[in-house]
């Protein structure tokens, strides 16, 4: 039974119209109970189904790797409610981009902190530092750090899965309502993912956290590469 499933999931097509059901199925789960979260149940139904059918990641991938590549241009794709906000977005630039440094140096150091006093090695600490960009931007910073990828791929997803699902919750709790805020703190640590779900309950928050993205990923990738020159200047090339 399991090879007549395997051999009917061997093809690429099977395996995106597999992820499209899933998450058809979260929103449907999503709508009746607000608290669950579609992007975080469809990845446990898909990682349940792959460990269940004994599907390996890299057969899945042939076909769910088209959502991977759509990644791109979905993120470009966040620039049109910029732009339609552009005075509003315009007004606040100043004080946006020191909130977004300080957010962007902070979630750097404990990161990092937290990985080497749990006892990681050099090579985790530096793939967890870039985990609140976006992927494409955090792959090429893990890279310039001497980090693993693939490592580095793995915590950003976690940690725009994390900020989308509590991240709004945790801000009301912490009486942060406004707008501006709001977007900045999400866009700032959760990327793409927790932009992506500002965008359903307001146009604004969600035009400010994909500014608050964007300024994350220029202020890490600085922040990396000031840190590669300060080993540079140490004579050792990185620790």
């Amino acid at each position: 039974m399991i090879r007549l499933i395997l051999h009917l999931f061997a093809r690429p097509a099977l395996y995106i119209l597999l992820t499209l059901a899933v998450y058809a199925l979260s929103l449907r789960l999503h709508r009746r109970w607000a608290w669950i979260h579609p992007l975080l149940s469809a990845s446990v139904v898909l990682i349940f189904l792959l460990w269940e059918l004994h599907i390996p990641y890299a057969s899945y991938n042939t076909g769910g790797g088209v959502f991977t590549y759509l990644l791109g241009p979905a993120t470009v794709a966040l620039g049109v409610p910029m732009y339609k906000q552009g005075i509003k977005l315009k007004a606040t630039l100043p004080r946006l981009s020191l909130v977004v440094f300080a957010g962007s140096a902070v979630g750097m150091i404990t990161a990092g902190g937290v990985a080497s006093l749990c006892g990681a090695s050099h090579r985790m600490v530096m793939s967890a530092l870039p985990k609140s960009v976006t992927t494409p931007i955090a792959i090429e910073v893990s890279r310039s750090l001497h980090g693993d990828p693939a490592i580095t791929a793995a915590m950003v997803l976690l940690t725009g899965l994390v900020g989308a699902v509590i991240g709004p919750g945790i801000l009301r709790l912490a009486r942060i309502l406004h707008d501006h805020a709001v977007g900045a703190a999400i866009g700032a640590s959760s990327h793409a993912i927790g932009t992506a779900s500002l965008f359903r309950s307001s146009e604004t928050q969600g035009s400010i956290s994909s500014l608050a993205m964007a300024m994350a990923g220029i202020f890490t990738s600085v922040l990396a590469m000031l840190l590669n020159l300060y080993w540079r200047a140490q004579g050792s090339g990185h620790p």
